[in-house]
């Protein structure tokens, strides 16, 4: 009898995490270990909880021990809480990254799946969408070394049941709730390539196949919706009467309709008007090594 395949999921409490898991155990017949600071629901069979960080070094050894794949979901990942908590955010986003690639270097895995983000190819984002760029930087470099094959998934926007209070569709419906006011804060000219949790989650799924070793993947909806579109779609499933607010805010960090590709930058050269001279600093050096052998 084969054994059955164990994966594990860092942050796997989280949005995303939490749907995942139950995907994986559900549908696919795995076992799942979870790694996250706290539990929020009751436990399928097959699931095991570790409370822990990503940062703890035990912890994160018992959650990979065993485990044939890693998804690690375990980030600072509001990008309004990260703009301003620049250390928490390379703690978490990058140290956490490393510490789990080291891990699973140490435990043999079969493929480090990590969660990333559109914003760590573009110029938005702030500190978060940095955070995640350095992240992808190190996940290539392990594989470049240690051959730790992995997939990196840069997600757009999701939605669906369960999602936290700064979901932006939540953040949406949950104003009109509390204010009986349709409003958004962004562009009226805005658009999202939106994508239900689920669908993102089989598409994590189908990643752990080796047709997507070694893949950077965008995780979106196919289309993109107008936020116009969507506020006039929610406005009607209400029977809104009055009309919608579009603030028209430049949201720090925040795309309007996709984000700008990042773009390397070239170093100008900056030229002495003298310099020293090669073939006699190269003499002085080597008798500088001479007296100190």
């Amino acid at each position: 009898m084969n054994r059955m395949k164990q994966i594990t999921i860092l942050g796997g409490s989280g949005f995303l995490g939490s749907v995942l898991s139950d995907l994986l155990v559900e549908k696919k017949k795995y076992k799942v270990v979870i790694l996250d600071t706290k539990i929020k629901r009751p436990l399928l069979k097959n699931q095991k909880f570790i409370k822990g960080s990503i940062l703890n070094d035990r912890k994160l050894q018992k959650a990979i021990k065993g485990s044939d794949y890693v998804f690690n979901f375990a980030a600072l990942a509001d990008l309004d809480l990260a703009k301003n908590l620049p250390l928490e955010t390379a703690n978490i986003n990058i140290i956490g990254t490393i510490k789990a690639l080291i891990m699973s270097k140490k435990n043999k895995i079969k493929k480090f799946i990590h969660a990333s983000s559109i914003y760590a190819n573009s110029e938005q984002g702030g500190f978060y969408g940095s955070s995640k760029k350095a992240a992808e930087d190190f996940i290539e470099k392990f594989w470049k070394k240690y051959k730790i094959k992995f997939s990196i998934l840069r997600f757009g926007s999701l939605y669906g049941l369960n999602a936290g209070k700064n979901n932006g569709i939540n953040f949406i419906i949950d104003t009109y709730l509390k204010k009986n006011i349709l409003s958004y804060n962004g562009k009226k000219n805005a658009a999202r390539k939106y994508i239900h949790v689920e669908d993102a989650c089989l598409a994590c799924i189908q990643t752990m196949n080796k047709a997507y070793d070694n893949k950077y993947l965008n995780i979106t909806g196919k289309k993109k919706i107008k936020v116009m579109s969507l506020m006039r779609y929610i406005s009607k499933l209400f029977e809104y009467k009055k009309n919608i607010n579009f603030k028209n805010l430049e949201i720090e960090g925040h795309y309007v309709n996709e984000p700008r590709v990042f773009k390397p930058r070239q170093g100008t050269n900056l030229y002495l008007k003298k310099y020293k001279n090669f073939n006699q600093e190269l003499i002085n050096l080597i008798k500088e090594r001479k007296s100190k052998i």
